[in-house]
């Protein structure tokens, strides 16, 4: 059997275990309805995770999701990973899956209203519901990472990116709804993320489009943006970077790869001690601003353990190579030892992640129980 290379991470890694160890440290996506050879490979070699979006989707006449053929998508996901030789533990298979209109799985799967309507109706017991419903839906989908609740705090009406995704404008309420949510979340078995660490709720542009920025001091920070953050570390697996400069912190560099950002905030003065993950390095928002093995290098340095690449095969070969640098220690010990914590972090979090097992027949089982028709019912009455 071939070795684990973190087991021997204290020894001079080869290139090769370098490389695998890297792997791990990716949640990737690509064009296509059905897993491409090559991803099959990198899952096979160690690669951390998928994430699917509706370009990955194949639809019937009437406009629904082919569940049998999403069933089989996911299933060979998990059936690839399990062919690496030193990981047992789950791969992360996830999703973007709010609702409102952030929400990759539509028709036959229950169309949820945006945070904002839960957040303004109020009540703890129907976001509870929701959670869970969003946990059993996307486990028999054949997820068990669903990249919510959103934790930005919707202050600035002209937003073009967060809007109704956030619960509220009060950070109060968003921390208390969004952990409600989450509970119903991990509750059905799906580990949630929250996001956009710290904070993309007062911007004025998109940062899938530019690099947002923003003045706000660290009083201002801890004040709003960062009481969501705060208030659920201790139960949050995984939280989200934002591609958000903030000048007052760091004047350089976007929250993503800002030293200044997010150990000191994040870790320090939010406590939080799971998983940080960048948002997706394809965005303009980073791109713009580097290339993306520097992207990766400096993440690492910032304290990001995972990164998201989820399109391109050329972008993620890049990235790959800077996390492979800094693991051979080209960056210094320093760094190395950071990339190395990561793997460690990472692979702590998949030991808790479920290992779905998707069909057809479980996707429609969950669709149409009781429980489900019951909260399709109240919803269509807010």
């Amino acid at each position: 059997m071939m070795r684990d290379p973190l087991a021997h991470a204290v020894d001079t890694l080869s290139r090769d275990e370098a490389r695998r160890l890297a792997l791990e440290l990716f949640i990737v996506g690509y064009e296509g309805t059905t897993l491409p050879p090559r991803y099959a490979d990198w899952l096979r070699e160690g690669l951390g995770g998928i994430i699917l979006f509706k370009r990955n989707l194949t639809f019937d006449a009437n406009g629904a999701i082919d569940t049998a053929a999403l069933a089989a998508h996911t299933e060979s996901l998990f059936a690839a990973a399990e062919q690496c030789p030193w990981q047992s533990a789950p791969i992360f298979s996830a999703v973007d899956q709010e609702g409102g209109l952030v929400a990759r799985l539509r028709k036959p799967f229950t169309e949820l209203p945006p945070m904002r309507t839960l957040g303004e109706h109020g009540d703890d017991a129907l976001i509870a519901a929701v959670g869970r419903q969003l946990g059993r839906e996307c486990l028999a989908a054949g997820f068990n990472l669903d990249f919510t609740p959103v934790l930005d705090v919707d202050t600035n009406p002209q937003n073009p990116i967060i809007g109704n995704r956030s619960f509220s404008r009060d950070p109060e309420r968003v921390a208390h709804f969004a952990g409600v949510l989450l509970d119903g979340l991990q509750g059905a078995g799906v580990l949630g993320c929250g996001k956009h660490f710290p904070g993309h709720g007062d911007t004025q542009a998109d940062s899938h489009l530019e690099l947002p920025v923003l003045n706000h001091d660290l009083q201002r920070l801890q004040d709003i943006e960062l009481v969501p953050f705060a208030r659920l570390a201790a139960r949050l697996p995984m939280v989200m970077t934002a591609h958000v400069l903030f000048r007052a912190l760091d004047p350089v560099w976007p929250a993503t790869v800002s030293p200044p950002i997010l150990r000191p905030l994040l870790r320090d003065y939010c406590g939080f001690d799971g998983v940080i993950v960048s948002d997706d390095l394809e965005m303009h928002g980073i791109a713009q601003v580097l290339q993306p093995a520097e992207a990766v290098r400096r993440g690492i340095e910032a304290g990001c353990d995972c990164f998201l690449v989820c399109r391109r095969q050329d972008t993620f070969e890049l990235a790959l190579v800077g996390a492979i640098d800094v693991l051979l220690g080209l960056d210094g010990p320093a760094q190395r030892t950071r990339a190395l914590e990561s793997v460690a972090r990472v692979r702590r979090l998949r030991g808790r992640l479920v290992r779905p097992h998707p069909t057809a027949n479980g996707i429609a089982a969950v669709l149409d129980d009781p429980s489900t028709r019951t909260l399709r019912a109240t919803l269509a009455g807010l």
